[in-house]
């Protein structure tokens, strides 16, 4: 597979964050959008060049984040692979901060990152990074890894997991086209 270079520069610049600059309903959206030290994510201020899509982007991403059936450490799992699997340094570094959040390590957090996800892997937790890896190499989870998910979760969660996954692998696209420029201090790649 032929890599495409990542921009080095964003592509789309960010729209200007100060109150006067934005219009109410974009500078509403923001204000329930994640925030670190007071800001909105650059991910959000790149979207908000397209209000109305941010507003449907922010209530999707809101049903896995604040209101999912998974728990937190499954959920991140699945969304630092898919990162991983997309070379999206954005994507990894903000949820390398929601996976300690719920309870990774550093340890399994640098083997999310890696050809093989090496590690003290639950069985469960195998099947979560093969979803992850089988959904981001051709689009389709295989019968091993489907039977493996069916013994732990039920239909919901499994629909779930496979938006979950589809949701991140569209996000790391958009991060990585468009060049979103991580926040400092935003953890990058393990190691």
């Amino acid at each position: 597979m032929v890599h495409i270079p990542r921009p080095g520069s964003p592509r789309v610049p960010v729209v200007d964050p100060a109150p006067d600059a934005l219009g109410a309903d974009l500078a509403a959206t923001l204000s329930k959008s994640i925030r670190r030290d007071g800001q909105a994510l650059n991910i959000f201020l790149t979207l908000g060049h397209h209000p109305a899509l941010l507003k449907r982007f922010n209530a999707l991403g809101g049903a896995f984040l604040a209101h999912g059936l998974l728990p937190a450490r499954e959920r991140e799992i699945v969304i630092l692979r898919i990162g991983w699997n997309c070379r999206s340094v954005y994507e990894f570094g903000q949820h390398t901060l929601m996976g300690r959040d719920a309870g990774l390590t550093e340890a399994e957090i640098a083997a999310l990152a890696t050809t093989r996800a090496g590690g003290p892997w639950s069985a469960d937790e195998q099947a979560l990074i093969g979803l992850a890896d089988e959904l981001c190499a051709d689009d389709c989870v295989s019968e091993a890894t489907f039977a493996a998910l069916r013994r732990r979760w039920n239909d919901a969660e499994i629909v779930e997991l496979v938006a979950l996954a589809g949701f991140y692998r569209m996000v790391s696209g958009l991060l990585n086209t468009l060049g979103v420029e991580p926040e400092p201090g935003l953890p990058s790649w393990p190691g």
